[in-house]
């Protein structure tokens, strides 16, 4: 029989010590609004490959305190069973400068050193990929990095890696999250063990920042590879109110390329509410506008951006006049096409290897294809990107470059995680050998599209209501055709692969490539032209995500046909008004 609503806040009012979210509650029951506490208390916040993430406030449901560190309880547990010499290994702990991040990686830290775990402590703010980078570099059980990424200032999260370095993936999420059900009530929330020097708490970002900047420079200049110097070269940089600026200026510093960079001031330190962006997301429409003015300003026609924990990476150039924003996919295939050109390694090219997610472009397959190099593709998140690439190593295969069209580039070399630092500097020394090339990344992209045809997409997203409501549009689309739909719009599909029910109509035996889950939607097509589409439920939005692309003999012809295609979808399969969705 489930509690009612009284008995849940008592619960969390018996286990909670954090005064601002007691009182959050207890001003709710005053108030009789038993809907939010409702909201609130009755589900708990889902454990998922990504770890926690979602708006601070009380309550289960929610980033706070509490939750904290009963998802450290559950994880120390859970590493100690899983794991051998947890203790003597210790877990990574970083943060990044949003509000509560410091609190919350204390929090956990303290949950830590409670089970007698070590932990290396950052004792000052990082970008993400400092994390992954420090658990192999430590030979860490773990890591934790206390971030929400580029959500909105309300939120914040906890992300997971494993002692490979990479994000978590099946079955540890949901070994963790049953874990965390086990080690519910708080053992101690006494931070004074970071705060006043335990023996089990040591500050380490002493320990490995040389070792990452020396990688990152590794990446800009390989071994037997020189960099064309182009004095006069110059970028502007936004951190957007993140935590970028002093790691990005200290592989600069050790590029010597630090003079060459000019910072959009206003956006320069940490501010955990953003105030000069909308959503802190270099992908979202606006977000680059100040960079754009101070670089108008300073006569500069290069920007790079990273979002607020500095591990995606956004460029921009100016072109005619106007600026040119490359997507994620132009830039995951700038990046990709100069590694190749570059590489000086004595690996043979067909156990050179190349990884894209499976909703980004398909042009870096192409590229690998011509080059002789090995291309696999795997499920969208980096989670995923990372460990395939660590199973194509103990493979034999060199793992180059992987990257996903939602701005994150990973460089092996330096992490197993996308990471802006070293993806800055692959591409700041790309540019200088375009440059001596008569080229810019604006017109090496028109290069590589010459040769490798013209793709462009249309890619999108429907807000949705409820997750119910996306899993009855997604059954409904299934019902369309047996054991598929033949067509969309006037094209045909001739290849149907579900990662929901574990369907591929070009598998053997009909068994999809890649990973199923059953508790996901995914619907990936391939259509007679070389057109390909992948729709999907996200994972943590109200959101079903469209991503749509088309190749052809020509810019304009491929992005009519990338437009066509959505708007089959929309008319034939996802009928917006029909099913209450809002398109983006």
């Amino acid at each position: 029989m489930s509690k009612d609503i009284k008995e849940l806040a008592e619960e969390w009012l018996n286990l909670d010590k954090d005064p601002s979210t007691t009182d959050e509650i207890y001003r709710l029951l005053q108030q009789k609004d038993h809907d939010e506490l409702e909201k609130r208390l009755r589900n708990r916040i889902a454990f998922g490959t990504a770890g926690l993430r979602g708006p601070m406030k009380a309550g289960f449901a929610c980033m706070n305190s509490l939750t904290v560190i009963q998802a450290s309880q559950g994880l120390a547990a859970y590493l100690l069973e899983k794991e051998e010499n947890v203790k003597h290994r210790g877990v990574v702990i970083g943060r990044d400068a949003r509000h509560n991040s410091e609190k919350f990686a204390k929090l956990a830290a303290a949950a830590f050193v409670a089970k007698g775990i070590k932990v290396w402590w950052y004792e000052t703010t990082c970008h993400t990929p400092l994390v992954p980078f420090g658990v192999r570099e430590l030979r860490a059980a773990a890591g934790i990095m206390i971030t929400a990424s580029h959500n909105p200032a309300q939120d914040n999260g906890y992300k997971v890696y494993w002692e490979n370095g990479c994000q978590i993936i099946p079955p540890h999420d949901s070994g963790i999250a049953a874990s965390i059900l086990q080690n519910l009530k708080p053992v101690t929330w006494d931070t004074s063990v970071v705060d006043d020097g335990h023996l089990l708490v040591e500050s380490s970002i002493s320990l490995v920042k040389d070792a990452y900047l020396n990688a990152v420079k590794g990446a800009y200049q390989p071994q037997g590879v020189s960099v064309p110097a182009n004095p006069d070269f110059r970028f502007v940089y936004t951190p957007m109110h993140g935590i970028g600026l002093r790691p990005m200026k200290a592989c600069l510093e050790k590029l010597g390329l630090l003079s060459q960079m000019e910072v959009v001031e206003a956006q320069a330190q940490p501010d955990p509410d953003f105030p000069t962006v909308k959503f802190p997301n270099p992908e979202e429409k606006g977000a680059l506008d100040l960079a754009m003015q101070t670089a108008d300003a300073k006569s500069i026609t290069t920007i790079l951006a990273s979002d607020p924990d500095a591990d995606r990476l956004a460029a921009a150039e100016k072109v005619s006049g106007k600026w040119h924003i490359f997507t994620g996919n132009q830039l995951g295939i700038l990046l990709g096409s100069h590694l190749i050109e570059r590489y000086a390694g004595s690996t043979p090219r067909d156990k050179l290897a190349m990884l894209a997610s499976t909703v980004s472009s398909r042009m870096l397959r192409a590229l690998a294809n011509k080059e002789g190099c090995y291309f696999k593709d795997t499920l969208t998140g980096f989670k995923w990107l990372g460990n395939v690439a660590r199973d194509l190593k103990k493979e034999g295969y060199e793992v180059l470059y992987a990257f996903e069209e939602a701005l994150g580039y990973m460089i092996p070399t330096v992490c197993h995680d996308k990471d802006s630092l070293s993806a800055a500097a692959v591409f700041l020394s790309a540019i200088s050998h375009w440059a001596s090339q008569g080229l810019t990344p604006y017109t090496k992209l028109q290069q590589l599209y010459q040769t490798l045809g013209f793709y462009e997409d249309a890619n999108t997203y429907l807000v949705s209501p409820s997750p119910a409501t996306t899993t009855a549009v997604f059954t409904a689309i299934r019902a369309l055709g047996s054991p598929y739909p033949a067509t969309i719009g006037k094209r045909k599909i001739v290849r149907w692969r579900d990662l929901t029910v574990g369907y591929d109509s070009a598998g053997k035996d009909n068994v999809p490539d890649l990973p199923v889950d059953r508790s996901a939607q995914m619907i990936t097509c391939e259509l007679d032209g070389g057109a390909l589409f992948t729709v999907r439920g996200s994972g943590t939005e109200p959101k079903i995500k469209l991503y749509i692309e088309c190749v052809d003999k020509s810019s304009q012809e491929a992005k009519a046909g990338a437009e066509e295609i959505l708007q089959d979808l929309l008319r034939e399969w996802f009928k917006p008004e029909e099913n209450g969705l809002r398109l983006a």
